[in-house]
């Protein structure tokens, strides 16, 4: 493959001058902060990480720390921010570094790809800035700029176009400056590159960006084919005694996995069967507005039921399921401090300021 020599330099030049440099999780060379940070990062913005960052890291300031905590505590400090499986596998991963690895992380990208979550880019990327090793990486954004830069047609999640994709950032990988090159790379998608609107006229790659060139920005990269989404409903009980309400918490791993929740089922029957065989009493059942959530395979409607009536049978019932099933009674004001998925946090708030 021929590779482009003023590419890594325009890049590595354009970062130290342009880039961003301020960020959280930069300027260390901690290993564990830095995959704190990039598990956050996949699939979410820079804006929405930065605050759960500061709360995870004031939580859990070390590898130690965390794999000691219970799951049930690093998930409420990720309720809200989605992909929740992220979560689990980093607390599967801390647990493995302490137990098999005695603490130390692997400092290669080939050892940090075997532990939970982490994938080929992202070890790539902790070896880069943690270990200052030569590793290439391929995220959303580096696709991005890489199919738009050498015109490189097709979906990037593609075996085909993505294997491609893989060999161009092997080979154009500068022998010195890899973490400014990786650095660059990241921001030049984030902040020039973007999907929608890109900044072309300050980019350092626009001379030889043959999207640009021919017009294709727009169009490169190819979307992801279109494919509708199934759309799913179910039932959520909003539970209720003076101002308290009951919570459950969610069977993990699964969708919400080791979060709070309210008892949610698929259809008004089987939340009616579900109150009298817990020895309550289905009265007055008031329809509160659906919530709307879309997941990554498929969207739901989210339809709540609220009802008044004493939360003590239900407390027992749950108690004596064969597994015993979490729950828990909590002042509804309170209930959205919990670890709670988006959409019922947003359900309790909304029914919170109107109680």
């Amino acid at each position: 493959m021929a590779r482009t020599p003023s590419f890594a330099a325009r890049v590595v030049a354009w970062q130290r001058r342009h880039g961003r440099h301020d960020l959280p999780w930069q300027n260390t060379r901690d290993a564990y902060r830095i995959w704190v940070s990039e598990i956050m990062l996949q699939q979410t913005q820079v804006a929405a990480v930065v605050g759960y960052y500061a709360r995870f890291l004031e939580r859990f300031p070390d590898v130690a720390s965390l794999a000691r905590a219970p799951e049930a505590d690093v998930m409420r400090l990720w309720a809200g921010l989605g992909y929740y499986s992220r979560a689990r596998n980093l607390h599967k991963a801390a647990r493995i570094i302490m137990g098999e690895w005695r603490g130390t992380f692997p400092r290669t990208p080939e050892g940090l790809v075997s532990l939970p979550g982490i994938g080929r880019s992202t070890a790539a990327a902790i070896a880069v800035f943690a270990f200052g090793a030569r590793a290439a990486i391929l995220d959303g954004n580096v696709k991005r700029v890489f199919a738009r830069c050498f015109g490189v047609a097709g979906y990037p999640g593609e075996r085909k176009v993505e294997e491609a994709l893989w060999e161009r950032a092997a080979g154009l990988l500068p022998g010195a400056g890899t973490e400014a090159y990786t650095q660059g790379l990241m921001d030049l998608g984030a902040t020039l590159c973007t999907r929608s609107r890109p900044t072309c006229g300050a980019c350092p790659l626009q001379s030889q960006c043959v999207a640009y060139r021919d017009k294709r920005v727009a169009e490169l990269p190819h979307r992801k084919p279109v494919k509708a989404l199934p759309r799913r409903s179910c039932v959520m009980l909003v539970l209720r005694e003076q101002r308290e309400v009951l919570l459950v918490k969610r069977p993990s791993p699964g969708i919400w996995g080791g979060l709070w929740c309210l008892p949610q089922f698929d259809d008004e029957a089987a939340a009616r069967r579900w109150v009298r065989e817990a020895g309550g009493r289905w009265h007055r059942p008031v329809a509160v507005e659906p919530i709307e959530h879309g997941f990554t395979h498929y969207h739901l409607t989210i339809h709540p039921l609220a009802m008044t009536l004493p939360l003590r049978p239900f407390e027992r019932y749950l108690g004596s399921r064969p597994a015993g099933l979490a729950h828990l009674r909590i002042a509804l004001h309170e209930a959205t401090e919990e670890g709670l998925p988006a959409p019922v946090k947003k359900l309790l708030t909304r029914i919170a300021a109107g109680a």
